[in-house]
Formats: structure tokens, C-alpha cells, sequence
């Protein structure tokens, strides 16, 4: 019983991280329709950036919270001046580039700080929580913490204020909103910077497990398809919880089921994004749109 405890604890821990990544890609998702694959290379630049603020002799905070308003600058530059030109293409354009920019800051990351692994460090005391025989780490516990927090701000924010209700009109209804007055094109980009805001608290927040490195993000990305799969691209709670589901989900298979071990945990995470594109392709929060012909 303990250990499936500790499993659960360390899958929520995960989970956590995959749910930051999973908001970010609903967010962008809920404005443009469009999947951004490039978000998890977003977010390890912005960590880099942390990184170097840090190295130069930068505290953790002052860096964690320029590295934000980077990110956030960065998210409206991308869309300003690289989506905002193709997003009247067909959607498969737009895929298209967000696969370029994946692989151009991939490579750019590679060129300005090489390939070789970073430590990072945590914000977090290093000693573990002990409840009985269960050891949790207070990394892990303040991981879940950041995303609720994450969650509770950006409902908050989009149902409460004036910006975050307009964004709201502007993704669901573009051509009633311009007539409202409300300047769509400025919402969407105003929402690719809050994507990348929470894409760099992952980024962030995943670094001092996986170390730093151009490629940290690859599986992480996955999984928060997954995540934003099994709660629902249209549903930003979805989208924690799908990340909290499959991190526990992913743990206790690796623990149970002995074929699967560690080697193959990422295929848990593949195998659970076509079962539900299978049966329940709008995930276990999403809405399914009827349109009229």
C-alpha cells in the first residue's frame, strides 16, 4: 500500500509538469485552432533564459520572474510576426510552421548553449516530506502547488476580467467580437503570450529533474498532448486534470505491469492519446461542436 501511495504522489508530482505544458497548448488551442508544436521548445528556451539570468548572478526569483515577462514578450512576437501572416491558411500551413520553429529554436538553443546537459537548481528546500513510511519530495509537492496556483489565476483572470472575457468573445466568436469593437487579431496574440508564460513555469519547473539540455522537452511534450488529449483540448481544467490522470496513470503501469518498467512509459502515454481520439475524441471535459450543413 505504501508504495502504491508513493507511486501516486510522484505521479501527481509529474502530472503537474505535463498539466503547465497542457494549459499552454489549450490555451493556444481555444484561440487560434490551431496545436502548437512548438510549444515545448518555447518553453526550454525561456528556461535557458532563466538559466543565463541566473549564471550572470541574477537571484532565483528576480530571474524566474524575468524570464516570464520574456516569455510573455516573446509569445506576441511569434505571433505577430510568424503566425499572424498564415493563420487565414489552411490549418496544415500553420502546423507546418509551428514544426519549423520547433526545430529552429532547437537548434539555436544548441548553437547558443550546446548540447551538453545543465544543472539546474529548485526554488524548494531539499529535504523530503515524510508521512509515515511515504517520502515525498518537497520539489514534487511544490510542482503540484505551482499548477493549481497556475490554474486558479487563469480562471480568475478569464472570468473575471474585462482582457481575459474579451479574449474569451475573441476565440469563440471573431466576427461578433470585431463588431463589438474588440481587436481579435491582439487578443490571439495576447494569448500565444500567456501560452508561453505557462509553457516557461514547465520549462522552469521541469528543469531541476530532467537537467537542462536543447532536448528536455521532447517526451514532456508528449505527455502534455496526452494530458490535453484525455481532458479535452477546448478545457484548460481538462487539461490538469488530464496532466495529473496521466502522470499517475503512467507511474503505477511502470510499477505493476513488468513488461512496460521505465522503458516503455512513454508508449503509455501514445497508447492513452488514441484510445480517447478513439472513443471519446473531445476528451473527458471537452464539448463536442455540432455545426449545421
Amino acid at each position: 500500500m505504501d508504495i502504491f501511495v508513493q507511486q501516486v504522489m510522484s505521479g501527481l508530482a509529474t502530472g503537474g509538469i505535463y498539466a503547465s505544458l497542457a494549459l499552454a497548448l489549450v490555451m493556444i488551442y481555444q484561440a487560434t485552432d490551431v496545436v502548437n508544436f512548438a510549444q515545448g521548445e518555447m518553453a526550454m528556451f525561456a528556461t535557458y533564459l532563466a538559466w543565463t539570468f541566473m549564471n550572470a548572478g541574477v537571484s532565483y526569483w528576480t530571474a524566474f520572474i524575468l524570464t516570464l515577462a520574456i516569455a510573455f514578450v516573446g509569445g506576441v512576437v511569434i505571433q505577430r510576426v510568424v503566425i499572424r501572416p498564415v493563420e487565414s491558411k489552411p490549418i496544415l500551413t500553420i502546423v507546418i510552421v509551428t514544426l519549423g520553429l520547433l526545430v529552429i529554436l532547437n537548434s539555436m538553443a544548441g548553437w547558443i548553449w550546446t548540447y551538453l546537459q545543465k544543472p539546474f537548481p529548485s526554488p524548494f528546500p531539499r529535504e523530503p516530506i515524510r508521512m509515515g513510511t511515504v517520502v515525498l519530495g518537497t520539489h514534487d509537492m511544490g510542482e503540484i502547488v505551482v499548477t493549481l496556483v497556475m490554474l486558479a489565476l487563469l480562471f480568475a483572470f478569464f472570468r473575471f476580467t474585462p482582457l481575459g472575457l474579451a479574449m474569451r468573445a475573441a476565440a469563440q466568436n471573431p466576427l461578433s467580437s470585431r463588431l463589438a469593437g474588440i481587436r481579435v487579431s491582439w487578443m490571439l496574440a495576447l494569448g500565444w503570450g500567456l501560452a508561453a508564460t505557462f509553457g516557461a513555469v514547465a520549462g522552469i519547473m521541469v528543469a531541476p529533474i530532467l537537467t537542462l539540455d536543447p532536448n528536455m522537452m521532447g517526451g514532456i511534450q508528449i505527455y502534455a498532448f496526452a494530458a490535453a488529449t484525455l481532458g479535452g483540448f477546448g478545457s484548460p481544467v481538462g487539461a490538469v486534470v488530464g496532466g495529473f490522470l496521466v502522470g499517475v496513470v503512467e507511474n503505477l503501469v511502470g510499477t505493476y505491469v513488468s513488461f512496460i518498467g521505465t522503458e516503455l512509459k512513454l508508449t503509455v502515454a501514445l497508447a492513452m492519446i488514441i484510445v480517447v481520439l478513439l472513443v471519446k475524441p473531445s476528451g473527458l471535459f471537452g464539448r463536442t461542436h455540432v455545426r449545421r450543413v
